[in-house]
């Protein structure tokens, strides 16, 4: 899967919102809080990290790549 920024950023839990791959902002913070996000291969447990083009998320069998 492929995003294109829009802006500089944006937060890790509205990405997450804003692909349809939770149901709501409450549910992708819970996600992010378990440790079941990584970032490029990293486990990224900020909900409000800043996601930036260049960057590659991965979460359960979904990979995001950010341009």
């Amino acid at each position: 899967m492929r995003y294109e920024l829009k802006d500089e950023y944006i937060e890790l839990y509205k990405l997450l919102k804003l692909l349809d791959l939770v149901d709501s902002g409450a549910q992708a913070k819970l996600i992010i809080a378990d440790g079941h996000v990584r970032r490029n291969g990293e486990i990224e447990l900020r909900k409000r990290a800043k996601i930036i083009s260049g960057d590659t998320l991965e979460i359960a069998d979904v990979i995001i790549e950010v341009a």
